[in-house]
């Protein structure tokens, strides 16, 4: 069963859900008035799944309704992304291993307003899992591609950990031209002081993927999640070969080159970080006055997930401040 069969049918039940109080009053009511319920209730559902439909046709925003598509690289690897909505465009990158349906509480904003795509990056998602092409200049390219394929110009690029990095690789290669605006979330930028970092990860990680994995994914948050949503991000992030994910975490470069390309960017820019990289995002600040900065003192790692609504209501201000009146944006 396909991805959005599998969502038109979770919708349904979901509205099969909502006339449980009108049955069982139902049931106190004389023959002929229980036959008009169930008939007004067959007509209601019959309508509300009609506009639903049609609704989707035009890009309505339920989860029901977000599109699931694929494109060629062109290292021949299959890559996957969502899109939802319609008009000026976001392109949100998640981080190491993580699937595009953790941005989904931003998708389910957004969308409402914009066209926005999510891109589940190589062996990440449902994406295919390469056996190449695990350095940011090829994730790099990855993105530029999904731009070709989808004809994208002056998009907002969101990218959030390693995402991070490889949105400043796009910059580094293609240049800024078909970006409105770069959004950067939790991650280094080469500004000081450095972050802190486990050197036993990678070790852990090789030899306990499973456990490593589960707790890197219960980490990412400082409110609490649903098991069943912890579940689904440790499953979605052991897809991603162990080789794949030990060489995404290793960089040729100097720290010091992600500051140069950040402050090269002539795009208006945002980054957004936890407490983790407060004093980085403070000495941005200082060195480029012009760059918009929020810094979520209580959120983790996937602070996009832990507090949605600041997350959501920052990065609107901010894209509504990229021309006049919000005339575009």
């Amino acid at each position: 069963m396909s991805c959005r069969a599998r969502q038109l049918l979770g919708f349904a039940c979901a509205v099969r859900t909502a006339p449980l109080y009108v049955e069982s009053h139902a049931m106190y009511t004389p023959n002929n008035v229980r036959m008009r319920h169930r008939r007004r209730y067959k007509a209601t559902l019959a309508a509300v799944l009609a506009a639903t439909v049609c609704a989707g046709a035009r890009g309505a925003q339920t989860d029901a309704f977000v599109g699931s598509a694929f494109f060629t690289s062109s290292d021949h690897v299959r890559l996957h992304y969502l899109e939802a909505g319609r008009g000026a465009t976001l392109v949100f990158v998640p981080g190491w291993t993580m699937p595009a349906r953790i941005w989904m509480p931003q998708i389910r904003y957004f969308a409402q307003r914009f066209r926005v795509v999510a891109l589940d990056p190589r062996s990440q998602g449902e994406s295919q899992v390469a056996t190449s092409g695990y350095d940011s200049e090829r994730r790099a390219r990855d993105i530029k591609e999904l731009l070709d394929t989808l004809h994208l110009d002056r998009v907002v690029l969101v990218g959030w950990s390693l995402g991070v990095l490889e949105s400043l690789t796009f910059v580094r290669l293609f240049g800024t031209d078909r970006l409105q605006a770069l959004v950067l979330v939790d991650n280094s930028v080469g500004e000081e002081p450095p972050p802190a970092f486990d050197p036993t990860f990678l070790e852990r990680l090789q030899r306990d993927r499973q456990a490593t994995t589960e707790q890197f994914v219960r980490g990412m948050y400082h409110n609490a999640q649903s098991e069943e949503y912890y579940q689904r991000i440790i499953e979605q992030a052991l897809k991603t070969p162990t080789d794949a994910a030990v060489k995404l975490l290793h960089s040729p470069y100097p720290r010091q080159m992600w500051r140069e390309i950040l402050h090269s960017v002539d795009k208006p820019t945002l980054y957004m970080v936890t407490a983790r990289f407060k004093e980085q995002a403070l000495n941005l600040k200082r060195s480029r006055p012009e760059v918009q900065v929020a810094i979520f003192e209580d959120a983790g790692h996937a602070l996009f997930v832990d507090e949605p609504e600041r997350f959501n209501s920052v990065l609107k201000a901010f894209i509504e401040g990229l021309s006049p009146a919000g005339a575009r944006y």
